[in-house]
């Protein structure tokens, strides 16, 4: 059932089709140069319906003169008066965003109150979509509504005359995509951005409100500033503050990730390594790691990080008061294991690492670096719960540990526990019976 308007026009077409007759009769042209009066009366009764959709506060002089026209049958002024209307709503919404945010995003220092008003319709309607203020939709629709004004309507000479049906068309796209389209997202500030999170750590309110605005801006605006923060976060000159600054703005933003902006953020990745740039190549790394976003790099990029973390967690297990060290190395580690499938090519070494740390030495474990070897091991894939498996019987130091130290041997036994049963392949299945039950004997 076809909902009723809330919004009521007088009834005018009893006065008003009368008068259009007399009026033509007397300067000696034919009525039919104005709309029928059926189109007219289904016009107008369309009217209140499609109006509802202007917010009350943009039913403007236009929209008003746009209705007397219509009660006149002149369809051709009418739709010029609602597409000023739309033009005028679409420059009030560039003006809210911000001129000196459109500056910076088209790089036009001199784009200001004079040069938006300059604008072509159509150049007008592409600013619009650039800053997210109209939908492709509504760029769609509204660019032909601007054909159709700029060929039918009293702006210029036309042999041709809309129908009541094109017109109301025409009225409720300008209506729906430009006067009753309340998405106005507000530009941010790009100077005031940088120099706020290139200033002293950000308090929480401080933070609350940068997010604020990076959550109202647009997609488009905010690929930018989310590129940015990636940006002063590997720049070798920024201090500390400034990188947890950017980094707990992105942190707390994630969710805002598209795959635009993510495809964005590795590409200038990889042209920090194409371009040799080491230092920012390896802060991005450390970007992506601490965003918990490591699963898109390439494969090759995530060997080399589980690598260097293996290694550097076996050299303190190695080192002197390993013990104490170990904690911040094996909780690295572990976050790394969360961020996607280990590659093939690393698993040996991160089996191996995470093993050998796991049963210790001759006297004992790291306690507090043990809870982390036990979360991965229980994450363990089958490929390499069947590595560790097998490692009682390889020649490395883990190897050689579990054969000839009771401790290191029974805490292998631990470890095997940890296992999940349902993930463990048939090839191996002997060997995690025989350590469950404790029926392993070592040379």
């Amino acid at each position: 059932m076809k909902k009723r308007s809330d919004l009521q026009l007088p009834s005018v077409i009893k006065s008003t089709t009368p008068a259009l007759e007399v009026l033509t009769t007397a300067l000696g042209i034919p009525r039919e140069i104005l709309a029928s009066d059926d189109e007219i009366q289904t016009a107008w009764d369309n009217l209140p319906r499609v109006l509802q959709r202007i917010p009350r506060q943009l039913r403007s002089p236009a929209v008003a003169k746009m209705c007397v026209a219509v009660a006149s049958g002149l369809f051709d002024s009418a739709i010029n008066y609602v597409w000023n209307a739309s033009v005028t709503e679409l420059r009030d919404k560039v003006h809210r965003f911000g001129l000196n945010v459109v500056q910076q995003l088209l790089d036009k220092s001199d784009f200001d109150e004079k040069a938006l008003l300059d604008l072509k319709d159509a150049e007008l309607l592409s600013l619009a979509l650039q800053l997210n203020l109209i939908t492709e939709d509504g760029f769609f629709f509204l660019d032909q509504c601007r054909d159709v004004r700029n060929t039918f309507s009293a702006a210029h000479p036309t042999a041709s005359m809309l129908d009541d049906h094109e017109f109301i068309v025409f009225v409720n796209r300008c209506a729906k995509y430009a006067l009753g389209n309340e998405q106005n997202p507000v530009g941010v500030d790009t100077q005031a951005f940088i120099t706020a999170v290139k200033g002293k750590k950000f308090t929480k309110t401080q933070q609350t409100e940068w997010l604020e605005r990076l959550y109202n801006t647009h997609e488009a605006q905010r690929g930018l500033l989310l590129a940015t923060l990636h940006g002063i976060y590997c720049d070798p000159s920024s201090e500390e503050e400034t990188r947890i600054n950017a980094l707990c703005l992105v942190e707390a933003s994630l969710d805002l990730f598209t795959a635009k902006i993510k495809s964005e953020l590795i590409l200038r990745h990889q042209d920090y390594n194409a371009k040799g740039i080491e230092d920012r190549h390896a802060a991005s790394q450390q970007f992506f790691e601490r965003l918990n976003l490591m699963m898109l790099l390439s494969e090759a990029e995530r060997h080399t990080i589980i690598s260097n973390a293996c290694s550097r967690l076996r050299s303190v297990h190695q080192g002197f008061d390993n013990f104490y060290n170990e904690p911040p190395f094996a909780e690295r580690l572990f976050q790394l294991s969360t961020q996607g499938a280990i590659p093939d090519s690393a698993k040996d070494e991160f089996v191996m690492t995470v093993t050998m740390c796991a049963v210790g030495n001759p006297y004992g474990v790291s306690n507090a670096a043990f809870p982390y070897y036990e979360r991965i091991i229980k994450n363990f894939s089958p490929a390499e719960i069947a590595k560790m498996l097998k490692l009682p019987e390889s020649n490395t130091v883990v190897g050689q540990r579990i054969r000839s130290q009771a401790s290191c041997k029974d805490y292998f036994m631990t470890a095997v526990s940890f296992l999940d049963h349902n993930s463990v392949p048939t090839k191996v299945k002997k060997e995690y019976t025989e350590w469950l039950k404790g029926d392993t004997v070592t040379p």
